[in-house]
Order: C-alpha cells, then structure tokens, then sequence
C-alpha cells in the first residue's frame, strides 16, 4: 500500500461501572449536587415496586398506588404526604388522576412534573379502555364500553354529552364529543345529532352523558331531550339503543329502566 498510513484509533471504551448506569430506575439515578436518598425512602420505594410486580394493583391501597406514580416525578424526597393529601382531596385514585389541571395545582407540592405524570397514566387510562371497544361489537362488549365511559366521564367537573355511532352490525365507528356545559346542564340539539349520524352512515346510536353530582338519576330534562333524539333517530331509520347516565361510582340506562 502507497501513500501516508492512516493511524484508526479506538472509540470510546464502556467499562462494568459505566454500563450499569442502565441498570437504573432514571428515577433513582444520582443526580450531581442533589442530596443522597435517605434509605429509609429508598427501601420504601424498593417494596413498593416488588409488591406492585408480583402482586398487581391489587396488592396496594390508593396511596401506594398513587405513591408509585409519585416516585417518578418527586425522585429525591418522601411522596407520602403528598399521596395522602391528593387522596383527601379528591377522594380515590380515579378521583386524582381524572382532577382537572386547575384543582390539581390547588394542593401544596403540585407542580408540572407532578400534574404530567398524573396526566400521562390517566390518558393511558383512557386509551385502554378506548381500544376495547372501538371497532368492536358493542351489544356484545357492554361491560367493556361501561368501564370505558366510566374511566372517561365519571369524575368530569362539568357535564360532557358524547355519541357512540355505530354501523348495521353495531360495531363501534366514532365517539366523538357533542357538547360541554355546566356543572348541571349541557346543550344538545336532536337535528345536529341525527346529521352526524347521518355523516357516518350510521345505523345506530348510543347517547352518553355524565353528572358531576355522582347521581347518575335523569333530570326532567334528560328525558325530554331523550325522546326528542329518538323521535328525530326514528324519522331516518336511525336506531337508538340507550342512553347512559354516568355518575360517580354507577350508571344509569335509560332502557334498562324503562325511559326508552
């Protein structure tokens, strides 16, 4: 070979010490200048983490479940108080995670990365319970859109009405929100209804709605606004299966009591 030898040097050598930095949780790395994790804390955290893998959720209560959550976002310092405070405060771990932005930021101690961990579990909450049942046979995975609208509506602050449209084979298409009110009131307009139905060649509906009191009891006006939905549904041959009242801890079915 001609010319000038070209001296190839070694790239950067990865020893035993520097590998296993990706042995650790990134939440319990060493962070430069912060104070050491009492062990107390550590071996607390240890627990948890164990009795969550061999056991489940159901090996632990609220707090702790929240606590794991918690871990994530406060790295270096006792999560507890903060676990049972979220709890008093909004009362069940569903409670905290469905909590609005605002209330949230109400308790001492949550700040952005708190309220973005509570906010990533609870949209993978949601997109769970979404994909058992969009594109699914709804009649016959009522269980599954039960758990499904609980997980989405039930601790909302304000009422929200949502449609489930469904094809000739009641196979989920869309839910898509329809409207957002108050506290006690959401506007809904039967011709608006039927239109979007009608936009996506649905054969049948499901209507949706949650009641922030926690009593999932129709009002008066439920009702009205119910029957005028069905009579707009009948006029183009639109089927409409039920309409769920969501509350706090149950729901209600306009069939299944008769209002349908």
């Amino acid at each position: 070979m001609t010319g000038h030898d070209v001296t190839m040097t070694r790239g950067p050598h990865f020893s035993d010490s520097q590998a296993a930095l990706f042995d650790l949780d990134e939440a319990e790395r060493p962070v430069p200048g912060a104070t050491k994790l009492p062990s107390y804390i550590r071996d607390h955290r240890a627990r948890l983490r164990e009795r969550f893998l061999i056991g489940g959720s159901d090996a632990l209560p609220d707090y702790e479940m929240l606590e794991l959550v918690l871990f994530r976002a406060i790295p270096r310092r006792d999560v507890k108080p903060l676990a049972r405070q979220l709890l008093e405060t909004f009362g069940d771990f569903n409670g905290v995670l469905s909590a609005p932005p605002h209330r949230l930021r109400e308790v001492n101690g949550v700040g952005d990365a708190v309220l973005t961990e509570l906010k990533i579990v609870e949209a993978a909450a949601h997109r769970l319970a979404r994909s058992r049942v969009l594109g699914k046979q709804v009649l016959s995975s009522w269980d599954a859109l039960l758990d499904y609208c609980q997980t989405s509506m039930a601790h909302r602050d304000t009422e929200q009405f949502r449609i489930l449209f469904l094809d000739r084979k009641n196979v989920l298409i869309a839910d898509e929100p329809q409207a957002r009110g108050t506290v006690d009131h959401v506007p809904v307009y039967p011709r608006e209804v039927v239109k979007r139905a009608l936009e996506l060649n649905a054969s049948a509906i499901i209507l949706v709605h949650n009641h922030p009191s926690g009593d999932p009891t129709p009002s008066q006006a439920d009702i009205d606004m119910t029957a005028q939905i069905q009579m707009a549904a009948d006029a183009l041959g639109i089927t409409l299966h039920d309409h769920l009242v969501i509350g706090k801890s149950q729901e209600l079915s306009f069939r299944s009591e008769g209002l349908l």
